[in-house]
C-alpha cells in the first residue's frame, strides 16, 4: 500500500520504542489515528465507532514494536498495522473507511503471511496475539460489502511498500532512517488538539 513517511515517522518509532515516552506516544498517537480514520467513517456511525478504533488502535502499536523488533523497517512495521486496521474496516463493512479496495485484502496479507501466521493474524482475526484487551463492539454494515464503496482508498499498491515523502516522492520499500531524530517531532506529541494531519497516520 502507499504510505507517507517523513522525519516524524521516524520520530514517532524512536518514541514508541523508548521506556515511559513509549506509553506517553502511544496513547498520544491513538488519538491521532481515531481522529484522521474517525474523519473517513460516515458521520452518522462515527462517534459509536470512535471506543473500538481506540482500542483497536492501541494493540496494533504492539504489533508496530514487535515488527520492528523482528527486523521490519519504519514502513513494513507501520504498513503491517494499517492492514490489521483495513482488515478490521472489512470486516465490519467501513468499506468508507478502507485505504485500499477489498480486492487487494488477500494480497496485502500474502505479503506478511508468514508474520501474521507467527501471531494467528489473519482477515478475520485481524489482531491475533496481539489482542491483549477488550475491544468495545461497535457497528457493522455489511450491506456494504455487496457493493464497496472505497472514496478514501488507492489501489494498485499490492505488491510492496511504497512511500511518499514530502516533496511527493515516492519510494519502493520506505527511506532510510536519519541520524538524529527528536520524539517532540513525532505525530501526536504536539498540537494534539489542533488540525488533523492525514499524512501523520
Amino acid at each position: 500500500m502507499k504510505l507517507r513517511q517523513n522525519i516524524r515517522h521516524f520520530a514517532a518509532k524512536k518514541a514508541l520504542t523508548m521506556p515511559v515516552v513509549g506509553d506517553i506516544a502511544t496513547d498520544k498517537l491513538v488519538d491521532l489515528h481515531v481522529r484522521v480514520f474517525g474523519e473517513k467513517a460516515d458521520p452518522s456511525h462515527r462517534e459509536e465507532r470512535e471506543p473500538h478504533m481506540a482500542a483497536f488502535f492501541e494493540c496494533t502499536f504492539d504489533t508496530y514494536v514487535r515488527a520492528l523488533e523482528e527486523g521490519f523497517s519504519e514502513a513494513e512495521a507501520r504498513e503491517i498495522t494499517h492492514i490489521q486496521a483495513n482488515f478490521d474496516f472489512y470486516n465490519h463493512g467501513w468499506t468508507e473507511m478502507m485505504e485500499f479496495p477489498a480486492e487487494e485484502l488477500e494480497e496485502h496479507y500474502e505479503r506478511y503471511e508468514a508474520f501474521f501466521e507467527r501471531y494467528d493474524i489473519d482477515i478475520a482475526n485481524p489482531l491475533g496475539d496481539f489482542h491483549t484487551q477488550e475491544i468495545p463492539a461497535a457497528d457493522s454494515t455489511p450491506e456494504r460489502l455487496e457493493e464497496p464503496e472505497h472514496p478514501h482508498a488507492v489501489g494498485g499498491f499490492a505488491d510492496d511498500v511504497y512511500v511518499e515523502d514530502d516533496d511527493g516522492e515516492i519510494h519502493v520499500g520506505g527511506q532510510e532512517a536519519p541520524e538524529d531524530v527528536d520524539v517532540e517531532v513525532a505525530p501526536g506529541m504536539q498540537n494534539v488538539d489542533g488540525e488533523t494531519d492525514e499524512s501523520e497516520a
